[in-house]
């Protein structure tokens, strides 16, 4: 099962399971990018632009500032794309993406490829990239992770994991690697030996880690309700974040410049602003849905705060970019 339809399984189970009790939200803004879906986004840090891969056509990279293509990528051939993860650089220089046999390193500022690799051994299941280009993080179904240098050619695999690796972050400067995985375990360690620096132990599998660029905070959460925020020089908790559901599953994750809050989007159309000392929210919307037949919803893949406007932004599996208000 690749990235795609994991989480579309999982929006379906969630939708059945709990109900969606979010209200009813309109952003401050609403532009369709792609007709027929999208497979994943990222949103850039300097809230400058979107990288996208949209179902059945291309990657683009979409300025949010003047709502337009910048550049058109393509692993494959015209008319086929299936690239289920999208990664940009915290410096907003770089870009990785992969399908799930392939990867691909992209210069933002000139919309230049720097390289095409293929994973012979298990398939891709997520994948990040450091400052300048500088490192890249794999993660595989084998339980596998490797990081590589592509202007070195230096690799390391990390091995800790015991099964399916889910998901994988990296440290600006390419040092340190966080990931999760279906053995209840997520570890940060370092990319230059390979040792353990801290564990994060769950209940269940872990779905979605994050590191926070500043090297202040980490993030792990698991597919129940398990999701805490922990300081990345300690590993020690911070908070656990605040819900009354029984299952709250995240695709996205990412902390705010200022250290105050962490964004996340899940499965089910839900996006959520939270208190990264108390585990609070903050504030909760719920994207627009998918048109079609139910159930009517969408994965919310992209996030990002907007560096000018007290607003955050979303790219949904619907095919959908929107912003919103941050404010009570």
């Amino acid at each position: 099962m690749n990235k795609a339809s994991f989480w579309t399984f999982c929006c379906v189970f969630v939708l059945f399971s709990t109900g969606c009790s979010i209200p009813e939200t309109t952003p401050t803004s609403k532009l369709p990018i792609s007709e027929v879906g999208v497979y994943d986004a990222d949103i850039s840090n300097s809230g400058q632009f979107a990288v996208i891969s949209r179902v059945n056509a291309d990657i683009v990279v979409w300025s949010l500032s003047e709502n337009k293509a910048l550049f058109s990528w393509r692993h494959q051939e015209e008319g086929r794309n299936i690239v289920d993860n999208i990664h940009i650089s915290a410096d907003s220089d770089f870009v990785v993406s992969a399908d799930s046999e392939n990867f691909a390193l992209w210069n933002v500022n000139s919309g230049d490829p720097l390289g095409f690799w293929r994973i012979d051994e298990s398939t891709i299941r997520d994948i990040a990239v450091s400052n300048s280009g500088q490192g890249i993080l794999i993660g595989k179904a084998n339980g596998k992770v490797l990081y590589f240098e592509p202007s070195t050619g230096r690799s390391i695999e990390f091995l800790g994991h015991e099964e399916k690796v889910n998901t994988v972050d990296i440290s600006p400067n390419g040092k340190y690697a966080l990931s999760g995985s279906n053995d209840y375990k997520a570890y940060l360690w370092s990319t230059e030996s390979g040792q353990i620096i801290h564990v994060f132990n769950h209940a269940n599998r872990v779905t979605k880690v994050a590191i926070d660029d500043q090297a202040r905070f980490l993030f792990t959460s698991d597919s129940q309700d398990d999701s805490q925020i922990w300081d990345a020089q300690t590993g020690e908790a911070i908070s656990q974040l605040h819900f009354i559901e029984r299952q709250w599953v995240f695709t996205s994750a990412k902390f705010s410049e200022d250290g105050r809050y962490l964004l996340t989007g899940s499965p089910a159309k839900r996006l959520a602003l939270w208190d990264v000392q108390s585990g609070d929210t903050v504030k909760e919307w719920r994207v627009a849905a998918t048109s079609g037949p139910a159930p009517q919803s969408a994965v919310v893949y992209g996030i990002g705060f907007l560096p000018t406007e007290n607003s955050v932004v979303s790219i949904s599996s619907s095919g959908n970019l929107e912003s919103w208000n941050v404010e009570k």
